[in-house]
């Protein structure tokens, strides 16, 4: 393919594109398909000689589609929201093309220092304390990570790596293996799977938090937890706290959480995966209240503010406690100017070495959008997200499990948790629209997510009308 083949493919890329994305709801949201079923459909082997860029194309329609699931179809309600826009495709694109690989100032000193101010931007429409700004007195900044299970796993690397150094500092005698073997970590039992995963990366101890009856976790019952730890000679030394949980939307009490980490001088992160979005909102900013207290904090744009995958933004207050715990320097990735105060090497503060342009994204996004446009998206949710939960509450054969605070609804059948099973299966091979389960208090229950940019009102009335349909016919057919 030339420069001029490409100038007419990638206009009719961006064609296929943006009609993909107009008919997407024409598309039924969850393929039908069976594992296995591409395999039989293509070569066993690649191509010897070159093939027609139109015989692939029409092998994506052929191939690809039928197997997708249509995450920006304005019925999928499954998971959270994966973000998408126009903008954010663009800067992709140019990323794309740019292919720097960034993994320090030298390698392409403005993809290290737009992503410096993207964090900060940021940060600032969060309202951050300046001690997790990069262009401040104070000793913090932001990257760009890959997701917020990277985020995670980072910050409890690092909190392992500050825990064994103090440790050891006044217990020289104590060797490195000791001292691993009594950490323990500490997350709600409603937090992600990913927190227990990082622990067992990272060789460390975790124990789940109880959370009370709005499932967030309290103050006073991580203190008992640690008084006992303690007395059995372990050694606190992480938290990971969630400001919105996957199965039901749950803020833990960070105001509580903060200082009792503080002062037992354990790390607490803070995992605000797709909450954090919305914190650029008066309204859901005192969520984030406690942040303070926080070694660090994460959210992902990706979900639900019109950046699309990836982009994961994790601030830190202490920049050294994660340079401290990554830095290898190796002869061939120095630079003459990696000493410098004004900017930093992002390969110390990430799992990988290399990394992409992502705040191109963020660039665009921001400036086609504006703070407010982005603020109203986020409304626009969470006034659908109330208007499902007004319907699921008008219709008595229904209860709603969870607080409905940001864009989802956790709602199920009264009665046994066989028929919210069964309702779920109906909706599932119904293929109309997509809904993921959760468990809150040994109840099954329905997750309703307001996930695609182009959700409206009459795709909220929509899947309520499928969703009672099916469940008159099946309370019919068990009668």
């Amino acid at each position: 393919m030339d420069t001029a083949e490409f100038r007419r493919r990638g206009k009719e890329m961006v064609d296929y594109v943006a009609d993909y994305l107009d008919n997407v709801e024409q598309r039924p949201v969850c393929p039908d398909v069976e594992p296995g079923y591409l395999r039989s459909l293509i070569p066993a082997e690649a191509p010897l000689e070159p093939e027609k860029y139109d015989d692939i194309m029409t092998d994506v329609e052929r191939v690809i589609m039928p197997g997708v699931t249509h995450w920006h179809s304005p019925y999928f309600y499954a998971y959270f929201p994966t973000a998408s826009s126009y903008p954010a495709m663009l800067a992709d694109m140019l990323c794309t093309a740019i292919g720097c690989i960034g993994f320090s100032w030298a390698a392409s000193p403005a993809c290290t220092e737009l992503e410096t101010v993207m964090l900060d931007w940021l940060g600032k429409m969060l309202n951050l304390p300046e001690d997790f700004i990069t262009g401040t007195e104070g000793q913090g900044g932001g990257v760009i990570q890959g997701t917020a299970s990277e985020s995670t796993l980072v910050s409890m690397l690092a909190a392992r790596c500050k825990a064994v150094r103090r440790i050891q500092a006044s217990n020289p005698e104590k060797s490195e293996a000791d001292i691993l073997s009594k950490l323990v970590a500490y997350t709600s039992d409603q937090a992600h799977s990913s927190v227990e995963r990082a622990a067992l990366i990272a060789g460390v101890m975790i124990k789940k938090v109880p959370a009370d009856n709005n499932y967030g976790v309290e103050g006073a019952m991580l203190k008992r937890m640690l008084e006992q730890d303690k007395a059995d000679g372990l050694s606190p030394f992480y938290l990971c706290a969630t400001l919105g949980t996957t199965p039901s939307c749950a803020f833990d009490h960070i105001t509580e959480l903060g200082p009792i980490c503080n002062e037992e001088q354990m790390w607490m992160h803070i995992d605000a995966a797709y909450a954090g979005s919305a914190f650029i909102c008066p309204e859901f900013r005192p969520l984030l209240n406690g942040v303070e207290f926080a070694d660090s904090f994460n959210f992902n744009p990706h979900k639900w503010l019109l950046v699309n995958f990836d982009c994961s933004t994790m601030w830190v207050k202490n920049r050294k406690s994660i340079i401290g715990a990554f830095k290898m320097e190796p002869l061939y990735l120095k630079h003459e100017n990696q000493e410098s105060g004004l900017i930093t090497d992002y390969r110390h503060w990430q799992i990988p070495l290399g990394r992409r342009f992502r705040s191109l994204k963020m660039w665009f996004v921001f400036r086609m959008y504006g703070l407010q446009g982005l603020q109203d998206y986020i409304r626009k949710h969470v006034d659908l997200a109330k208007e499902f939960e007004s319907l699921v509450r008008a219709d008595n054969r229904f209860e709603i499990c969870a607080k409905v605070v940001m864009g989802l609804v956790c709602f199920r059948l009264k009665g046994s948790n066989g028929l919210s099973e069964l309702l779920l299966k109906k909706i599932t091979q119904s293929r109309k629209i997509h809904l993921v389960p959760c468990q809150l208090s040994a109840h099954f229950v329905l997750r309703f997510a307001i996930c695609a940019r182009t959700t409206e009102s009459r795709h909220i009335q929509y899947a309520w009308k499928h969703i009672t349909t099916l469940t008159s016919e099946m309370l019919e057919h068990r009668h």
